[in-house]
């Protein structure tokens, strides 16, 4: 959500290494929640929990602008409202993942979660344009009551969605040990060398990515002069890169399977951050920051269509929320320390420092995974039987 960065960067000046604990504390409930939280999932059907967890975001998001009304904002309850809106992706994230595997079948999940990025994409185009109005007429933390407005009438449509879920019985699981449930979702994920080498992949990719998104804002504001509506236009970049990787990554994935269309989404993310410091000097700021998140969009899109269709295409139905939460557990416990180490070295070495560290970074973590062969090897999602 674009404008709880800028209410952070315009109306409380907020440092590069508070920006990065910002960012961290939206990380943290995913280390913190995700384990038991896959437990509670998998007891429990997915859709109302998608939609409470979509009515508490927008409840959440409208504590800013109340604050600055009352003129009580300030970056520990920034910090809060963060956290809060993390733990909501934690949980009810991971239960929209789920609902999307039941509503299309497993055979369906590349172009499934293809058309669900270009979807979501069509937000990103028009979402920042109107955003950078908004914040422009009203401020910052009034655009976070549209966020808030729009989250709470999607529940409306989400409620139209009727779907079958087989929820296991309480006689199932009452008498077994929470732990015993949980460790049954790590160990699943221990035992398959592919969720294993994704897990690696993407988790070393999340922590160099972080070192540049949870400054990247501030950078555009502070080192390339780009005021609130212009960072808020930069943004339908964003959007952009997320519709060509949604339509691109079906063919990709056919054409030289969804392993190695992962391992290319990667590469292309840092393509964006070393273009930005490579060209600054030759290109309009304004171009160039557009250009990176257009890079990083397509490039995540890609990496993320692929890296989900993989994990959900053959893991049990009544493992999925356990295998999903372990997964997301496990790529983004970098991402933390990324997000902190990304705002102390923009403080102390400048923000170029972080952005070149995260191409640099995540450019070497593609060429890694490029000379591995499990992930390159991958050229058709598995199922139960061949994983």
């Amino acid at each position: 959500m674009l404008a709880l960065p800028l209410t952070a960067v315009f109306l409380l000046d907020a440092s590069p290494t508070q920006m990065g604990l910002l960012t961290a504390m939206e990380i943290a409930p995913f280390v913190l929640l995700s384990l038991p939280g896959g437990v509670l999932i998998d007891r429990m059907q997915k859709l109302p929990l998608y939609i409470a967890g979509e009515i508490f975001m927008g409840c959440t998001l409208l504590l800013i602008p109340l604050a600055w009304a009352l003129d009580m904002l300030n970056m520990p309850l920034m910090y809060a409202v963060s956290f809060a809106l993390g733990t909501v992706y934690t949980i009810a994230g991971s239960a929209s993942q789920i609902v999307l595997t039941q509503l299309v079948g497993r055979e369906k999940l590349v172009e499934a979660y293809s058309q669900n990025a270009i979807a979501g994409s069509m937000a990103e185009v028009l979402g920042p344009g109107m955003a950078g109005l908004l914040i422009r007429v009203f401020g910052a933390p009034l655009a976070l009551v549209m966020d808030a407005l729009l989250l709470i009438g999607s529940v409306v449509m989400l409620r139209g969605i009727r779907i079958h879920e087989v929820v296991p019985p309480r006689s199932t699981w009452k008498d077994r040990s929470f732990k015993d449930e949980l460790m049954k979702g790590v160990n699943f994920v221990k035992s398959q060398k592919m969720l294993i080498e994704m897990a690696a992949t993407v988790g070393a990719w999340q922590f160099f990515a972080q070192l540049a998104l949870s400054v990247q804002i501030i950078f555009a504001v502070k080192d390339l002069g780009l005021d609130e509506t212009l960072v808020s236009m930069s943004f339908v970049a964003l959007g952009i890169g997320s519709v060509l990787g949604g339509m691109a990554g079906p063919k990709l994935s056919s054409r030289f399977g969804p392993g190695p269309a992962l391992i290319l989404g990667i590469a292309i993310t840092s393509f964006g951050w070393i273009s930005l410091l490579a060209l600054e000097s030759y290109l309009p700021s304004l171009f160039l920051f557009s250009w990176m998140l257009l890079c990083f969009s397509w490039g995540a899109t890609l990496l993320f269509v692929n890296f989900l269709s993989l994990r959900q295409s053959f893991t049990p139905t009544e493992l999925l929320g356990r295998m999903t939460t372990t997964m997301r557990w496990l790529i983004l416990l970098p991402a933390g320390p990324g997000a902190i180490l990304g705002g102390w070295m923009a403080e102390h070495w400048g923000m170029r420092s972080s952005l070149g560290a995260a191409g640099a970074g995540t450019l070497l973590v593609a060429l890694i995974a490029y000379s591995r062969p499990y992930l390159k090897s991958l050229k058709a999602l598995p199922d139960a039987k061949s994983a």
